[in-house]
């Protein structure tokens, strides 16, 4: 299929119209992913990331294809996105290396100094997508049977993965990529995100009796939720919760009919327990949806190579049909997200390295 009609930004380490050897011409990581990282593509709007993508796969010698991704109401974007696979033919790859194309907002542009890059993606995950691709062109040539699935929507709710996962290729190894300091996760957390919504009465505030706050109970569910005693794996670690957002209320001087909190917990067993108490908190005072819900994960791990706990949470588990998983990337999560995302180019560069010996290692 063609990618006809994107125009590639100036910083393309392939000429807009050369057609390149994998033999002939190696790829710059830092270069490309430059490239990718000039292109903003905060979650629903990587249509241009993903255009540029298959394009450049496609002159590369893949063979490329486009999986539609649904674009939500909540989005407030009519636009096109998608999921990008890339493989050598129509033959089903062996091992297949995974990332997002999406990041968070907001969009931070690139620039590098001796020692890092930096800008928004490129530790989360566009430097991972520059490591994966070069990785892969070097095991093609040698002969071994790789893909590359690049999706949408990681950052939000994993749309593009569960896409991809009703369209596997056959693989026995997936390898996804997010920032592990280029250590293999020895598990991953999950998340359970909840939504407290507490109603009221609206009067003036001179005279509570006459209202009834929704604010109030609001912060009375938030206080129980805060003081919950949460699961603890021994080898893991604890689970975890954070109130990420709050809203409600008319004005100081006016009694609140309507109050919402979102929080986000980071899940380390079955969410059946950590469910029942949260309900018990909000009991009487305000209505519980849980919206989304990604279970935690053990993961496989290599001899030889070191190792971490992801505390984080992954498209891994919405993957499930891609083959056993890894996860492994270069990057510290602890910048991801922030205004001071970085990457060490010399990491950038070792992230090749592993993943092209761990894929050797698994498909020896």
């Amino acid at each position: 299929m063609g990618y006809s009609g994107f125009t590639m930004p100036t910083t393309d380490p392939v000429a807009p119209m050369e057609t390149v050897s994998l033999n002939e011409t190696a790829i710059d990581v830092v270069e490309l992913t430059r490239s990718l990282v000039e292109i903003e593509s905060t979650t629903y709007h990587e249509d241009a990331v993903g255009e540029f993508l298959g394009t450049y796969l496609e002159r590369r010698g893949w063979q490329v294809e486009k999986m539609a991704v649904p674009q939500p109401e909540e989005s407030g974007h009519d636009g096109p996105r998608w999921n990008v696979y890339a493989a050598v033919s129509d033959e089903a790859p062996a091992l297949v290396f995974s990332t997002h194309m999406d990041t968070v907002p907001p969009y931070i542009p690139f620039r590098e100094d001796g020692e890092f890059i930096y800008g928004r993606g490129v530790c989360d995950a566009k430097g991972i997508i520059a490591a994966q691709i070069a990785a892969a062109e070097r095991l093609r040539v040698e002969g071994f049977k790789v893909g590359l699935l690049f999706v949408s929507g990681e950052e939000r709710d994993s749309a593009g993965a569960q896409v991809a996962n009703t369209q596997p290729k056959g693989s026995r190894y997936l390898i996804n990529g997010e920032p592990t300091d280029n250590r293999l996760a020895l598990a991953s957390k999950g998340a359970l995100r909840v939504v407290f919504t507490a109603r009221g009465t609206m009067a003036h505030s001179a005279y509570p009796e006459l209202g009834d706050s929704a604010v109030h109970k609001l912060v009375e569910v938030l206080s129980r939720v805060l003081a919950l005693e949460l699961p603890v794996l021994e080898d893991i670690g604890p689970s975890t919760l954070n109130v990420g957002l709050i809203q409600g209320g008319r004005a100081p001087n006016v009694i609140a009919d309507q109050a919402q909190a979102q929080a986000l917990v980071r899940l380390v067993c079955d969410s059946t327990e950590t469910r029942e108490a949260i309900l018990r908190c909000a009991e009487g005072l305000a209505e519980v949806d849980f919206t989304l819900e990604i279970p935690f994960v053990r993961l496989k791990s290599l001899e030889g190579f070191p190792t971490m706990v992801a505390k984080f949470t992954t498209d891994i588990p919405k993957l499930s049909n891609w083959g056993e998983p890894l996860l492994l990337g270069p990057g510290s999560i602890h910048v991801a997200h922030t205004p001071h995302e970085r990457l060490a180019k010399k990491e950038l560069l070792e992230a090749v390295e592993l993943y092209v010996q761990i894929a050797k290692k698994l498909l020896s």
